[in-house]
């Protein structure tokens, strides 16, 4: 079993140190992304999941082609053939994306780590783990950039240690849309408050009185 904890470490830092190797490249396609922002929301506010993982996920899965699906690329309009298998048909673009993103794994809806560490390791892992289980950056999230050089699966399961994946991964792409659009912020990890330290709720009015009268009781009877 991969260790996330260990794979969020290491995206953490090599997104400290991430340098774009393709400037230009990844500005052309970055303010293509930019400029569909709000269909890319459309499906953000129906999943939770930041705008912009959403486009560098459909560039990568599509070379943002509308008319495939955020899964795995297939069309969306004919049941898809691909992992994730058996998908669709749907009726636009928007419903296929709603799918992959709470309906197939990584079930990226779930993640409630937005950080950087958080969102590159929901992004590896909506690739695939292969690429850490062998102990290197995944070109899905790096290539492009100096934290790349080179090994690529270059089908199901068969990997290359001297292929270069020549597409944009998704950490330049980000970079690259953060220069565009200064609102594209990571979040902080949504962390659920315990029991333990949660504020005791209201005390209703009937309370109140009940306790009031029970104390002035008391107190009469240590009187007496």
């Amino acid at each position: 079993m991969a260790d996330i904890a260990t794979l969020r470490a290491r995206n953490a830092a090599r997104w400290a140190a991430a340098k774009l190797t393709r400037g230009p490249e990844f500005d052309r396609v970055a303010e293509r992304l930019v400029q569909a922002k709000a269909r890319y929301q459309a499906v953000a506010v129906k999943t939770g999941v930041p705008w912009f993982i959403i486009a560098v996920i459909h560039q990568r899965e599509s070379s943002q082609n509308f008319t495939r699906s955020l899964a795995q690329g297939d069309p969306w309009n004919a049941v898809s053939t691909h992992v994730p298998k058996g998908r669709g048909p749907f009726k636009s673009w928007e419903d296929a994306a709603i799918d992959a993103l709470v309906n197939c794994s990584p079930y990226a809806a779930r993640n409630k780590d937005w950080s950087a560490a958080g969102a590159l390791t929901l992004l590896e892992q909506y690739n695939g783990l292969g690429y850490f289980n062998k102990g290197i950056p995944s070109p899905y999230i790096w290539s492009g950039t100096n934290q790349y050089a080179k090994g690529k699966y270059v089908a199901d399961g068969v990997f290359d240690a001297n292929t270069v994946d020549k597409q944009l991964g998704c950490a330049g792409l980000i970079i690259a849309m953060q220069t565009i659009d200064p609102s594209i912020k990571f979040g902080g990890v949504i962390v659920p408050i315990p029991d333990a330290i949660l504020p005791e709720p209201p005390v209703s009015a009937e309370t109140f009185w009940t306790r009031l009268i029970t104390a002035f009781i008391n107190a009469f009877k240590k009187g007496r």
